[in-house]
């Protein structure tokens, strides 16, 4: 229950101090944004609105393979800081959920869950680089960290309203997973209020995401 009280004080009381969020887990002020994440443990759907520049507030599902349960939630991702400088940008954002965990197999159970961690990322127009974390605490139904560093290189630079491309590739660590690292090359293709990636990890597991901003 302990987590649970840290991802609420999280969403409750840090207040972010950020003026402005383009494509990233806080959108512009009355944006709302669709993203659905997919590899080889997780598929995801989160839909999230954002009443200003410095948070975001949604609903989250997910259905985690490995540990055969669905985890939904209301998640609120609080811009913490931003550094625009003339020719990059950084972030740190803190993204936290509070809500119940459903066995998918043999007899249902219902538990309480909370997750909560915290994401950074600097970019340039040619290159990226970020990570992110998270703790999931959901009863008898999971007890996980995972961590998660992208690095990425844009073979051309676009101009603004054109098709954009990045090649990355992630490195995903899950202490408690039988395969403790994985590694995906991917490519990340964005278009005006679309993005989507796709690649294929190291296990042989497809990933695709895709988000579109309103």
């Amino acid at each position: 229950m302990k987590y649970i009280l840290y991802a609420l004080f999280g969403m409750g009381l840090i207040i972010p101090y950020a003026e402005h969020a383009c494509a990233r887990p806080v959108s512009y002020p009355g944006g709302w944004t669709v993203i659905t994440e997919n590899n080889g443990d997780v598929n995801s759907l989160l839909v999230h609105y954002s009443p200003t520049a410095k948070y975001s507030i949604g609903l989250r599902s997910e259905f985690r393979r490995e540990t055969d349960y669905t985890l939904n939630t209301v998640q609120v991702n609080n811009l913490l800081k931003r550094w625009n400088k003339k020719q990059s940008q950084a972030n740190i954002y803190l993204q936290s959920g509070v809500g119940i965990a459903i066995q998918t197999s043999g007899e249902d159970e219902i538990e309480p869950a909370a997750f909560t961690g915290i994401a950074a990322d600097w970019e340039t127009r040619r290159y990226f680089v970020s990570y992110e974390n998270r703790y999931i605490e959901a009863a008898d139904l999971d007890n996980s960290f995972v961590q998660r560093a992208r690095i990425g290189i844009a073979p051309y630079v676009a101009d603004f309203g054109k098709l954009h491309t990045w090649l990355m590739l992630e490195v995903e660590h899950e202490p408690e997973d039988n395969e403790t690292f994985t590694l995906t090359p991917l490519i990340r293709l964005f278009k005006g209020v679309n993005l989507v990636e796709a690649g294929i990890s190291n296990q042989g597991d497809v990933l695709f995401n895709f988000t579109r901003r309103f």
